[in-house]
């Protein structure tokens, strides 16, 4: 019985709880109190990340910055920089801006499907490839199922999955590592509006709000 139970446990599928997630460091984000509340320390990798907002421009891509200028440099710990794709973005990415976060654009690529049913698709060719050091995606939906291919595909590529997706998702059933709302703040910053992050679920870690976080 023992021998069964060692064999299952190696298997790389079983989620071993908090203990297995502590020993596989995070990506860290660049907020310090945002990686205090995220197990590992920072992003999942090889992981699916969702983050709802009920609308654009309210510092979701802010947030990412640091971790993805991190990937698209080559770095010790992370080896060599691989591509930051973007999957159907409702907006066109403004290159100087990247630029002045430290994003290295001749590792991004930008994909836009020619119909909507094809954003999944698409994404997960991109996670699974092993080239892709995180894939940033605007599904139409993203149910259960979905989700989880996703997730597999990720692991399978050691790629990091953002799916930006509206607040009416947050009920629905998702198999991301991390989920996340951001909503504005009621306090003006001196280089806009602040927000708000809350982390929704958070595998092996537990729901926070983090107020004025960006």
């Amino acid at each position: 019985m023992s021998a069964s139970l060692d064999k299952l446990l190696q298997n790389p599928r079983v989620w071993k709880g908090r203990s297995s997630l502590q020993q596989k460091a995070g990506l860290p984000s660049g907020y310090p109190e945002l990686d205090r509340h995220l197990p590992g320390g920072g992003w999942p990798p090889a992981a699916l990340t969702e983050i709802l907002i009920e609308q654009y421009g309210i510092g979701e891509l802010r947030l990412l910055m640091p971790a993805l200028a991190r990937l698209s440099e080559a770095q010790p710990d992370y080896g060599e920089p691989g591509w930051i794709a973007w999957v159907a973005p409702p907006f066109q990415p403004y290159p100087p801006a990247l630029r002045q976060y430290g994003i290295d654009l001749s590792r991004m690529l930008i994909v836009r499907p020619a119909d909507a049913s094809e954003i999944l698709w698409s994404t997960e060719q991109a996670l699974s490839s092993g080239t892709c050091a995180a894939v940033l995606f605007w599904p139409e939906a993203l149910d259960d199922q979905a989700s989880r291919r996703l997730q597999l595909a990720a692991e399978k590529g050691h790629s990091w999955a953002i799916a930006f997706r509206p607040m009416a998702a947050r009920g629905q059933a998702s198999a991301a590592a991390l989920r996340l709302e951001l909503h504005p703040g009621g306090t003006q910053h001196a280089d806009g509006q602040g927000t708000n992050v809350h982390i929704l679920k958070s595998r092996g870690g537990r729901p926070t709000v983090l107020n004025k976080l960006l």
